[in-house]
Order: C-alpha cells, then structure tokens, then sequence
C-alpha cells in the first residue's frame, strides 16, 4: 500500500510540474539574419533584405549579421519545473523572474506592439546614423508609433503620423509635444495637424485625464527622420531595439562601394540612438552563441555589456567591444582587410 500511495504521488508531482506553469522567463540563444542577404518577399521573389531605393548602391560580400534571444515565459508562452529545470543545468539558457523581462499584467499582444514599436524605432534610427555617415542631411520628426486601443485620438490620429503641431504650437520635440497637450483641458478637443503619407491633415482628438492628471492623448511616440530616399529594412518576425547597430553597418554598407567585411561573418548586437552610441541589450550570452551556430567568427557587443561577456565566449568567436557607430564600422573594416590584432575587447 505505501508504495503504491509513493507511485501516485510521484505520479501527481510530475503531472503537476509539467502542466503548472511557473513565474520565471527562460533565454535561449535565437537564429541570427545576414542583413545583407535576400529573402523570399510576398510574391516569393528574393528581395533584399535592406531595400535602397532612389539613390545607387553597391554589391557586397559577406555576412553582416543580427542575433536574436528566443524567450518563454513571458505573457502567452508559459513555462513549467520541467522546463526551469533544463534551463537551470543548460550551460547556453539563463532564467529570470518573469516581472524581471515583462511588465506586470502585461498581456501578449502589447508585449508584440510594444517589439514592434521599438523595431521601427531601430530601423529609422539606423538609416539616420548611417546616412549622417556619409554626409548625408537628416532631419529629425516625432511620429504616432501607435494609438492605444479606446483613446479619445482614435479614429483621428494614426500610427505613422509626424506630427506638425498641436494647438498651433510646432511639434518640434518629446518636451514641446508635451507642453502644448497640457494646456489642453483634459476632455476637450485640440486641433492637431500631422503630415500622413506625404500630404498635411488637420485632426481634432480629445483629451482625457490620465490617472496622475495628466492630460493625455493616448498616442505613443517615436523619433522618425526625413531620409533623402527610401530605406526599408525586412526583420521578419523579429521585435526589439537590439537590431540596430547592425541594421546601419549594412546600410552604410550597401551605400559604399567595396565590402567593409572582406567575405567575412560578422554578427553582433546593440541598440543605435541617434547620436550614433551603441546601448546594451539583454541576452548577450544566448545571441553570442547564436552567432556562433550561425558560422560567424567575430561579434560586435556593446561595450557595456562586457561584465556579462566574460567568462560565456563561445569558441571560435573574437568578441570585438563597440561604444559607438564609429567604433562598429573601423572594426568591420578592419576585419575586412585582415588587421584584427589591435580590435577591442571585453
């Protein structure tokens, strides 16, 4: 009888560990995507992956690549013990506290706007760094990344507006923006006029009370630049910020004639800001070895980062330290030519 009541018990203990989800994220290393390749596009005819239109451009060799962190546990995707248990022993996977990654309460599909949001902040910051770079003029503008569901703006304004002004105030930066909505009386309407798919529309939103007083319109924004042509970066189904400095080494790339990389397989990572500064990213240890998988044998990280980096190198991977634009593409020309002994690292 007391063996047969262990056995059950056993029985209940797995069943209960495989099927009760558990508050912790797990980070696993993700594929990672040559920014210089082609990919099959809606009609299945290969397209650049960074397509430049109205400006020439040049062939190129090798592999400019981003890495990418798979993570469950976070909202939508549960883990269970047995799943914790695995990441706990696997050298390349790391576990935190779900509130760690997530937002309390958040639900799956904000977690995937927000990504999508930070994504196209990346790509437009990218091309701005890049084309400075080059000596290119480009003009900073504030955008609607998106209107929360149920705001009094819906309906008025749209994700993609650049907004002009806002009761007649120029909507020149985050701190003007805000300025002329608060003198805005929370409820009532306030005529704003944005610049949608080429051409200037006149809007009149309402206002609401935020829970803190605020007036509010219920609009995310973002930084948006005018470029002088077309840049359009194609991540796939990939979110986040942490694409971006490699998004602007191979626009910079694919302006410039020659291949910065010599033939090589450069992956790496970091988030790009507009004065051209490389930021640090979560899952440094999963996207090396990613990169790693991939074939790459260098790889660009942030340099502050480094702390997390020592000790995790994977085999074979020089990792190179960047703090800036500047600093990513003299290592990438470096390694192009065959000069790697004096790059940095961690």
């Amino acid at each position: 009888m007391g063996l047969a009541i262990g056995i059950t018990l056993a029985m209940v203990v797995a069943v209960l560990a495989a099927v009760v989800p558990v508050p912790y994220a797990i980070l696993k290393p993700g594929p990672a995507t040559d920014v210089l390749a082609t990919h099959a596009g809606s009609d299945g005819k290969q397209v650049p992956r960074i397509l430049i239109e109205g400006t020439p451009i040049y062939p190129t060799t090798g592999s400019l690549e981003f890495t990418t962190v798979r993570v469950t546990g976070g909202p939508g995707f549960p883990v269970n013990a047995w799943d914790l248990l695995y990441a706990w022993i696997s050298p390349v996977e790391d576990v935190y506290p779900v509130d760690d990654l997530f937002p309390p309460q958040a639900t799956q599909e904000q977690v995937a706007e927000e990504n999508k949001a930070e994504m196209a902040g990346s790509q437009q910051e990218a091309a701005a760094v890049a084309l400075r770079a080059l000596g290119k003029d480009v003009r900073q503008v504030v955008v609607i990344r998106q209107v929360v569901a149920g705001a009094p703006s819906e309906g008025e304004l749209k994700a993609g507006d650049i907004l002009v002004s806002i009761g007649g105030s120029p909507a020149t930066d985050s701190t003007a923006i805000r300025t002329a909505i608060q003198a805005v009386t929370p409820g009532d309407a306030v005529e704003v006029v944005v610049e949608r798919s080429g051409s200037k529309v006149t809007t009149h939103p309402r206002t609401r009370k935020a829970d803190d007083g605020r007036t509010v319109l219920g609009i995310l924004l973002g930084a948006d630049y005018k470029l002088p042509f077309a840049v359009t970066i194609d991540a796939g189904n990939v979110g986040g910020p942490s694409a971006g400095l490699m998004f602007a080494l191979g626009i910079y790339d694919t302006l410039t004639e020659g291949s910065m990389t010599g033939g090589a397989i450069i992956a790496g990572t970091g988030t790009i800001d507009d004065a051209g500064k490389v930021g640090p990213i979560g899952g440094i240890a999963q996207k090396m070895v990613g990169a790693r998988q991939s074939g790459a044998t260098f790889f660009l990280a942030p340099a502050d980062n480094c702390s997390e980096i020592v000790g995790r190198e994977p085999g074979g991977l020089q990792i190179v330290k960047v703090a800036t634009f500047e600093d990513a593409r003299a290592a990438v020309t470096a390694i192009g030519a065959g000069t790697t002994s004096g790059l940095p690292h961690c």
